[in-house]
């Protein structure tokens, strides 16, 4: 985070620097958040910059009214930003101005006169079983290479028969996967730790890429590497993926994180409670969680239209 490149009085960005490094330090946010509300932060400065025809100090956050958010936060959406980026930004703001607040230095009432945009309601888009157990099969991969066929596909096993995400199944290291292993202990979002069982299919597209890939695997280094030996990285799954949907005639919604929703779909369709599925992907909220029941009743009534004589 260079403080070289925000427009602000020294006082404003020495508060704002002690401010991420808190967020870090103390409530441990996820690099990704950390690197959201850097940037919204920066671009809000740079906006006051130019608002106030000057660098903004304390002195004038202390001042700020309504109107002052609403003009940045318009200006973000003439530049392209949606509903929930826009959303993003204010609660970044808020946390900003909050903490300036607890210390005596602004008072924060104008980012709590803003409302939030309203956010347009979306349901997660998971595969059937089939496309998604058949995503996780080395046959499928289309990779020249052997062992890089099993390392994908190993890859998305774990996203759809553990429910994890993408990072976390790239930041797994040889020794927390070890052949006979049965349960992973996964830390997610905010350094949350979960257990999660490790079904004998997914434990075996595992061992299959272990015994195959030609790097020497030890914990210095997570367990799945790229080409060269290093770390592999998300976009090459994320790559995987595209070749997947031309190939299989897969939908654009049918992403490695699809398989993460995928998995969440049909416990709940196969029985599976809330409160369970919410501790396997590491939900903080059930509310997060309840997104599922309305994927559930969706499929369901559209066996209801296609089949029911009276429908």
């Amino acid at each position: 985070m260079n403080e070289l490149l925000i427009i602000a009085a020294p006082d404003l960005a020495a508060k704002r620097h002690e401010w991420l490094e808190s967020l870090k330090s103390e409530r441990r946010l996820s690099p990704n958040t950390l690197d959201a509300y850097e940037r919204d932060t920066r671009q809000f400065l740079t906006f006051l910059t130019g608002h106030l025809a000057g660098p903004p100090a304390i002195s004038d956050i202390h001042t700020l009214r309504p109107a002052d958010l609403r003009s940045f936060l318009a200006a973000r959406r003439r530049d392209g930003s949606g509903s929930r980026s826009l959303g993003r930004h204010l609660a970044g703001l808020r946390s900003f101005l909050s903490y300036m607040e607890r210390q005596g230095l602004v008072n924060a009432a104008a980012a709590g006169a803003i409302r939030a945009p309203k956010q347009p309601k979306s349901l997660p888009k998971p595969l059937s079983d089939r496309q998604a157990t058949s995503l996780t099969t080395t046959e499928t991969q289309l990779q020249d290479e052997p062992w890089i066929a099993a390392r994908d596909a190993a890859v998305l096993a774990l996203l759809y028969g553990c429910g994890l995400r993408i990072s976390e199944a790239l930041g797994l290291l040889p020794g927390e996967i070890e052949p006979g292993t049965t349960t992973l202990r996964i830390k997610g979002k905010g350094g949350k730790t979960r257990i999660v069982p490790l079904l004998a299919a997914v434990a075996d597209a595992v061992t299959r890429y272990r015994d195959i890939c030609p790097y020497h695997l030890t914990d210095e280094k997570p367990l799945f590497r790229g080409a060269r030996g290093g770390p592999l990285q998300p976009a090459i799954i994320q790559r995987q993926m595209q070749k997947l949907r031309s190939a299989f005639g897969l939908p654009d919604t049918a992403t490695p994180h699809a398989l993460r929703h995928s998995f969440a779909t049909h416990l709940l369709a196969g029985g599976g409670d809330l409160r369970t599925i919410q501790e396997l992907l590491g939900h903080a909220s059930l509310s997060t969680t309840q997104v599922y029941t309305g994927v559930d009743t969706s499929r369901l009534l559209e066996v209801y239209d296609r089949a029911h004589p009276r429908a």
